[in-house]
């Protein structure tokens, strides 16, 4: 009967043995030079949902105009970047805008848009899904009141609307938060960035990015925590 595999691998007449043992000091000790990203992280989301929340309010209600020269630019943009890698977005704004626009874009500049674009093609989606969600009989009802078409959406429907869709915003910020990891490959200074960094001089790369995970996890802990806290206080939902 011919020989089973060997157990453990050999090198030469010499057994190796795997004995690795994690390096809590060094994990803790990585987060000092980790904090310096959470700002960037941070600054990229946020500045990009903000962006995008305009670009989805206006590409959203564009998906529901009864014209259909509005509707076909805004089924055209959510479908492209919601159907195409955030990752991809970013690589082509960075590298491949420059070459449209003939100077250089800055990498946070181009992490901004990027999460401005991708959010906003989803956004769109909320907010369309959150208006069209409101009864049919509010918007009569408000007409029959006197209202304005304007003043029956402005007044009645966005208010119940946007009540609806804080839910799905804020788990649109998680993913914009968590997609800024990408981000690295730009050289964005956020989170991953600044776990690289650390890693090429301390040859670590278990302990930090347990810790990028961390990091990750209690921002993202805390947005959905605050959600829940607006949801038992009646600020959300129905």
């Amino acid at each position: 009967m011919p020989p089973g595999p060997a157990p453990f691998p050999l090198v030469g007449e010499t057994l190796v043995e795997v004995n690795f043992q994690f390096d809590w000091a060094a994990a803790f000790g990585s987060i000092p030079h980790l904090l310096p990203g959470i700002p960037w992280t941070l600054m990229i989301s946020f500045g990009g949902l903000a962006i995008g929340f305009v670009i989805g309010i206006v590409f959203g209600l564009m998906r529901i105009s009864p014209s259909r020269w509005m509707r076909l630019p805004a089924v055209f943009y959510i479908e492209v970047f919601r159907g195409t890698p955030i990752l991809v977005q970013v690589l082509f704004i960075f590298y491949g805008l420059p070459q449209l626009l003939g100077g250089p874009i800055n990498a946070l500049t181009a992490g901004i848009a990027a999460i401005a674009v991708n959010s906003g093609a989803y956004i769109s989606e909320v907010v369309r899904g959150g208006v069209q969600s409101i009864e049919r009989g509010q918007r009569e009802a408000a007409l029959s009141l006197g209202l304005s078409r304007t003043q029956a959406f402005r007044y009645v429907i966005w208010p119940q609307a946007f009540r609806r869709m804080i839910p799905p915003l804020g788990n649109q910020g998680i993913i914009s938060i968590k997609d800024t990891s990408l981000f690295s490959v730009i050289g964005v200074g956020e989170l991953v960035r600044q776990g690289q960094i650390y890693i090429a001089t301390t040859f670590t790369a278990l302990e930090v990015y347990l810790m990028v995970a961390l990091l990750y996890l209690a921002i993202t802990w805390s947005l959905s925590l605050l959600l829940r806290v607006l949801e038992r206080r009646g600020l959300v939902g129905q």
